[in-house]
């Protein structure tokens, strides 16, 4: 298996964004990081919100006097569309595309409405992304430590011939190139994106979750117990994985906790769950799965908004909502 290329900021000079100017169309968790980090390494940058709305407001204090999409596509070199997956492709025809003159580079934080065709920019410019493996809050709070979140780069449509160079300095102004920028393409940031959240990060796991406190509690186990243990225990084995991978987390347990993980995870993850898992990758890749989520969008999110509802009642979330008040080192949430 090949190495993967790594660009590190001398790979990745400022030069292509001076004095340009910088458009980022939302100012979200990863716009406000953009726009910020960008600032503070010396590109210009025009930031477009919706007016009476809190980010509207957030980008005010932070000194950017919002516009129009419009108007912010007009003035800018390159366009960073930070907007949710599915409202881009809405946004994109009347608001973007008009004012995308020959030259200018189109940029996505993740691949969705490329790779899907849901916007199909014009040949004229540029198409680049820039994926920071981490949520806004850490893309900025990384740079002003002086460090950076590693980025994921891909080029889709290289009309000037530097398409890449330009979002090299993308990452290198928001700090990326400091950590180390990946190089992939639209439809593997996608896909993979996609089958991590389906079928590991968040799927998988409050699947996982679930199953396993339902089993508990249906043995005559007291439910308490049961989300201590299936629960609110996950963070500490996510941490030491994510600290130093599998091997760092079975040497931190202890020898009983690791031959059980050993012998009866896979009796948990089958062939049977394996095969799902493809079919999920299947569908993914297809383009089913897209299909599904913007026909359900459409319709007004109501098998969405039903599902939610559903988890958000059921039993684990009501006792997790009364044990997290016993425990003040947490910094609790309610949604």
């Amino acid at each position: 298996m090949s190495q993967a290329t790594i660009y590190y900021e001398s790979d990745a000079p400022l030069g292509p964004l001076r004095d340009k100017t910088v458009a980022v169309i939302g100012y979200g968790s990863q716009g406000h990081a953009h726009s910020l980090n960008l600032r503070d390494s010396g590109i210009h940058v025009v930031v477009a919100e919706m007016p009476d709305t809190d980010n509207y407001q957030l980008a005010q204090q932070h000194g950017f006097p919002p516009v129009t999409a419009e108007e912010a596509v007009d003035l800018a070199d390159l366009i960073i569309v930070t907007l949710p997956d599915e409202i881009q492709a809405k946004v994109y025809p009347r608001q973007i595309a008009p004012h995308l003159s020959p030259g200018k580079t189109l940029g996505f934080c993740h691949g969705f409405n490329i790779h899907f065709s849901y916007i199909v920019p014009p040949e004229h410019v540029n198409v680049v992304m820039i994926a920071p493996k981490g949520p806004g809050h850490l893309v900025r709070s990384e740079y002003e430590k002086g460090g950076g979140v590693p980025c994921l780069v891909a080029v889709q449509q290289d009309a000037t011939g530097d398409a890449l160079a330009v979002a090299l300095a993308w990452a290198h102004g928001i700090g990326g190139a400091r950590a180390g920028v990946i190089k992939t393409s639209f439809k593997e940031e996608t896909e993979t994106d996609l089958f991590g959240e389906q079928v590991v990060l968040c799927g998988g796991l409050t699947a996982l979750i679930k199953a396993g406190f339902e089993t508990l509690v249906d043995a005559g186990y007291q439910p308490e117990i049961a989300y201590f243990e299936c629960l609110h225990e996950v963070k500490l084995i996510v941490d030491l994985m994510y600290q130093g991978g599998l091997s760092y987390m079975r040497y931190s347990i202890s020898n009983t906790a690791e031959y059980g993980d050993l012998t009866r995870g896979p009796r948990v993850i089958t062939d049977a769950t394996r095969a799902e898992m493809k079919k999920i990758l299947d569908e993914i890749c297809s383009g089913q799965f897209a299909k599904e989520w913007m026909q359900e969008v459409e319709a007004g999110k109501k098998n969405f908004t039903a599902l939610y509802k559903m988890d958000h009642e059921s039993q684990v979330e009501q006792v997790g909502r009364r044990l997290r008040r016993m425990m003040a080192w947490i910094d609790e949430k309610e949604v």
